[in-house]
């Protein structure tokens, strides 16, 4: 009698527990869900934050997103023009006098002198030359060059005819990285190179770089640059140019994220593409809603922008055909949070599934 008693505690006892845990988990672990939110309206949430509810209808629907450049992007493609390349420092001259053979480089025997490749232009900006010495090379272009060394040389040649050339180009520089096949340093030749070129220099942007979402730093200035924006307005990367000291970084398309949560058939972040993303894609993309476990008429779409005071949940009810039309024309933005609710039944199950291991120890406990 005492040993059935016994027993009959011990199951008491596992089933208070059993019960207690049950509780819990009904409460806390039995996954996320939308609670009791309002139909519609203003509601303060128990974290502080402040939402806003809107059913998704033609009336609701918000207006396309259209991003269009800044004022600083129109000012820095008028102030952008090709220039005439101008001579730098660390740039190889070569440099011909018709008539005078004996003086060129490479007719010169000594191939070991640093010159033989060429005149190199230091770093004061001068190159050094037979006859007159020091010559002013910096900051002038080809042309100009040429004709202050032929004035300079007329004092001591008949015939002065010096033929010049940048044979390398060391001076002016541009980085790039980011999303890029090969990023690095590179030079601005006597080819004025645009954004478009640039990045094709790097061999290009990679699978995941997102040519919306380009920063170009100038002087420690950040300009972002999207090219469809720019396509946007009529204007292209070719009109933006490159300068000596500028550095480019492509992005990657992760900062354009839809997160998907909940009943879906597959879950993991959608990347938002440069032409767009709407709700009916992220369905897709997700394989459609879990037929399962999701409830069809709790789908969430929780924008959150920190610039503005409230939070935007859309909610639709995508039991019905036509909620798919509406769903196309659904533009979703970068950090969207999109979830989908389990029924009721399916939240049901995984309790009882939660219970099922607790049930048979106590059956092994009894039959003790």
């Amino acid at each position: 009698m005492r040993q059935s008693f016994k027993l009959l505690s011990t199951s008491s006892l596992l089933l208070m527990t059993l019960w207690s845990a049950g509780c819990a988990t009904t409460t806390i672990n039995s996954g996320l869900q939308a609670g009791d939110l309002p139909p519609v309206g203003d509601f303060t949430a128990e974290n502080g934050l402040q939402f806003n509810i809107q059913p998704l209808n033609l009336a609701t629907l918000p207006p396309p997103q259209v991003s269009r450049p800044t004022n600083d992007i129109y000012q820095l493609i008028a102030s952008s023009k090709k220039k005439e390349y101008r001579i730098s420092q660390g740039d190889i001259l070569a440099i011909n006098l018709v008539g005078y053979p004996d003086m060129n480089i490479a007719s010169s025997s000594n191939n070991n002198s640093p010159a033989s490749a060429g005149y190199p232009v230091d770093q004061q900006g001068f190159v050094q030359f037979p006859l007159v010495g020091r010559v002013k090379a910096a900051g002038l272009s080809v042309p100009q060059f040429t004709a202050s060394l032929q004035s300079q040389l007329q004092r001591y040649l008949k015939y002065s005819d010096p033929q010049v050339k940048i044979i390398n180009y060391r001076g002016n520089k541009f980085f790039i990285d980011g999303e890029v096949k090969q990023p690095g340093e590179f030079a601005i030749d006597d080819a004025p190179v645009s954004l478009y070129s640039a990045i094709s220099k790097a061999g290009g942007a990679t699978e995941t770089g997102d040519s919306n979402s380009i920063v170009l730093n100038r002087n420690g200035r950040n300009y972002n640059i999207g090219l469809s924006d720019l396509r946007q307005i009529g204007a292209s990367g070719n009109q933006i140019y490159i300068q000596d000291g500028d550095s480019i970084h492509v992005n990657s398309q992760d900062r354009n994220t839809v997160y998907v949560l909940g009943e879906f058939g597959q879950i993991e972040p959608v990347p938002i593409l440069e032409q767009g993303l709407s709700l009916a894609q992220v369905l897709g993309r997700s394989k459609g809603l879990n037929s399962a476990t999701a409830n069809a008429a709790k789908v969430y779409v929780v924008r959150d922008n920190p610039n503005y005071q409230r939070t935007n949940i859309y909610y639709a009810d995508m039991q019905s055909l036509t909620s798919l039309a509406l769903a196309n024309r659904f533009e979703m933005q970068p950090n969207d949070i999109l979830y989908v609710d389990p029924t009721g039944l399916t939240r049901w199950n995984r309790v009882i599934s939660a219970l099922l291991p607790s049930t048979s120890a106590i059956r092994s406990v009894s039959s003790l």
